[in-house]
C-alpha cells in the first residue's frame, strides 16, 4: 500500500543513518585526496595545475554522473545502485595504489572512483527527502554532516597513514573503507508515496491511448501496466515528466546560481592544505586544518538543518540559503591575508560552519522548487551542474598559481564567484516579488474598471476576473430578477 505522505521517522532514521554513511564515504573521502596532492606531485615531479586534474576529475565525474544515479534509482533500485557504485568506488581506490603516472590516476582515482560516487551520492540523499517532509531540514543536516565527520576523523589519519605506509598503501586501505557503501545500499529501503505515481486521467489526457479503452484505465498507473499495452508512448511521457521541472524558473535560476558556487568552493578544498604549507604551517597542522573545517561543517549541517525547520525560519530557507553562500564568499576573499596558523583557525571556523549550512539547504530547496516526486531526478541534475565547475576551477586556480606565483588570485576568484552566486538569487527573488507587487496592482485596477451586465440569467463580464463573491451576489441578483 502506498502511503499518503512521508512518515517523518520510523525507518527514515536509518535512511539518514545509510545517507550519513555514504557521505562519509564519498564527500569526506574526496576532500581527503587534497592531503595526497604534495605526495603526487613530489612522487611525479608535475606541477600545481596538472596535479590538480586529479582531484577535478573525482568531483567532476561524481556530479557528471549523477543523473545516472538518479535513473538507476528510479527504475531499478536504490539499492542495487549503491551497492554497485560501492563496488567501483572501491576498485578505483585500490587500482590507484599500484598507479604509475599521473594519467593513471586520472583513470583509476578520477574517473572509476568518481563514477561509483555518484551512484551512490544523489539517490542516498533523495531517499532522505522521501522519508521526511515536516523535519526535512533537520534530517538532511544530520545526513550532510557526514561530510564534515569524516573530513574530521579522515584528515589525520589518511595522514597517519602516509608517514606509515606511503601514498600507495593509504590508498589501498581507503579502497577497502569505501567498501562501506555496499552496506550503506542495503539500508534503502523503498517508500511508495501516492504522489510518486501518476494517475490514468492525467495520461489518458494527453490522447496516448484510444477511446474505446479509456473506461478500462481509468484506475490504472501510468508507470507499470500501461506500459505492457503503448510501452513508447508511455515511457517517453514518464521520462519527460520526470525533468519537466527543467522548464520551471525558479529551477533555472537556482542551476545557474549552483554554476558560479561549485566553481568558487572547490579549489578551496584542494589548495587550503598546500596554502598553509607554503605560509610554514607544519604538515601536521595543515592536516588539522582540514579536520577543524571538518567538525564546524558537522555543526553547520545540524545547527542550520534544526534552525530553518523552525516555524520563524520555515518560509525564510531561501535567504538563509544565500546568505550562507555569500558568508563562504567573503571567507575566500580575506584568505590571502591569513598567512598563519592563529589566523587559519579562525577562517576554517568561518568557512567550514557556512559550508556545512549551504550543503545542508540545497536538496531543501531543491525540493522545495520543485517537490518531493521529482526530487530524485532534480538532485541528480543539481550535482550533474556541479561537473563542469569541479573539473575546471582547481586546474584554473592552478595555473594562477603557477603563473603570479601566489595563491591571492585564486581564492579572489572564488570568492567573488560564491557571492555572485548568492546575489543572483537575491536579485532574482526581489525581481519576483517586484514582479507579484505588480500584477497584484494591475488585478486590483482591473477589477474597478469592470463592467457586468447581465442577459436573462447569465452574468457577463468584460475582463471575466470575477471573484466567487460576485458570482454568488449576481447570481442572487439575476435570480430575484427572474421572479419579478
Amino acid at each position: 500500500a502506498r502511503r499518503t505522505g512521508p512518515p517523518d521517522g520510523g525507518w527514515g532514521w536509518m535512511i539518514v543513518a545509510g545517507c550519513f554513511l555514504v557521505t562519509i564515504c564519498t564527500r569526506a573521502v574526496t576532500r581527503c585526496i587534497s592531503i595526497f596532492f604534495v605526495e603526487f606531485q613530489a612522487y611525479f615531479g608535475q606541477d600545481y595545475a596538472r596535479t590538480a586534474w586529479i582531484h577535478s576529475i573525482v568531483d567532476c565525474a561524481t556530479m557528471l554522473c549523477a543523473p545516472l544515479g538518479s535513473l538507476i534509482s528510479n527504475h531499478v533500485s536504490c539499492q542495487v545502485g549503491i551497492m554497485l557504485g560501492g563496488l567501483l568506488a572501491s576498485t578505483g581506490l585500490i587500482l590507484s595504489s599500484f598507479a604509475a603516472s599521473l594519467e593513471h590516476l586520472y583513470l583509476s582515482l578520477g574517473v572509476l572512483t568518481g563514477l561509483g560516487f555518484a551512484l551512490c551520492y544523489s539517490p542516498a540523499i533523495a531517499m532522505v527527502g522521501k522519508y521526511f517532509n515536516k523535519r526535512k531540514a533537520l534530517a538532511y543536516g544530520i545526513a550532510m554532516s557526514g561530510s564534515g565527520i569524516g573530513t574530521f576523523i579522515l584528515a589525520p589519519v589518511v595522514q597517519l597513514l602516509i608517514e606509515q605506509f606511503s601514498w600507495r598503501g593509504a590508498l589501498l586501505i581507503l579502497g577497502g573503507f569505501v567498501l562501506n557503501l555496499c552496506v550503506c545500499g542495503a539500508l534503502m529501503r523503498p517508500i511508495s508515496l501516492k504522489e510518486d505515481c501518476k494517475t490514468a486521467p492525467e495520461f489518458l489526457e494527453q490522447n496516448y491511448v484510444p477511446e474505446t479503452e479509456k473506461q478500462d484505465l481509468t484506475r490504472m498507473s501510468i508507470c507499470s501496466p500501461l506500459i505492457k499495452s503503448w510501452p513508447h508512448e508511455c515511457l517517453c511521457y514518464c521520462s519527460w515528466k520526470e525533468y519537466d521541472f527543467l522548464l520551471m524558473p525558479g529551477f533555472m535560476v537556482l542551476a545557474v546560481s549552483i554554476l558560479f558556487m561549485a566553481y568558487g568552493c572547490s579549489p578551496l578544498f584542494v589548495y587550503l592544505v598546500p596554502y598553509a604549507l607554503s605560509v610554514g604551517v607544519s604538515h601536521h597542522q595543515a592536516a588539522f586544518l582540514m579536520s577543524i573545517l571538518g567538525v564546524i561543517d558537522i555543526i553547520g549541517n545540524i545547527t542550520f538543518g534544526w534552525l530553518t525547520d523552525r516555524r520563524c525560519l520555515k518560509k525564510h530557507r531561501y535567504f538563509c540559503y544565500l546568505f550562507a553562500v555569500g558568508m563562504d564568499g567573503l571567507c575566500c576573499l580575506f584568505l590571502p591575508v591569513l598567512q598563519s596558523f592563529p589566523l587559519l583557525v579562525p577562517f576554517s571556523f568561518t568557512f567550514g560552519y557556512f559550508d556545512g549550512a549551504y550543503v545542508t539547504l540545497i536538496p531543501v530547496m531543491t525540493a522545495d522548487v520543485v517537490g518531493t516526486s521529482l526530487l530524485s531526478s532534480a538532485l541528480g541534475v543539481v550535482y550533474f551542474l556541479h561537473a563542469i565547475p569541479y573539473l575546471v576551477s582547481p586546474p584554473v586556480a592552478g595555473w594562477l598559481v603557477d603563473t603570479t606565483g601566489s595563491y591571492t588570485a585564486s581564492f579572489l576568484l572564488c570568492g567573488f564567484s560564491m557571492i555572485f552566486s548568492s546575489a543572483l538569487l537575491c536579485f532574482a527573488r526581489l525581481a519576483k516579488k517586484i514582479k507579484r507587487t505588480h500584477l497584484r496592482s494591475l488585478t486590483g485596477n482591473t477589477a474597478l474598471k469592470q463592467h457586468i451586465w447581465t442577459n436573462g440569467a447569465i452574468a457577463y463580464s468584460v475582463t471575466a476576473e470575477l471573484d466567487q463573491r460576485d458570482v454568488e451576489f449576481l447570481a442572487v441578483d439575476t435570480n430575484s430578477f427572474s421572479n419579478r
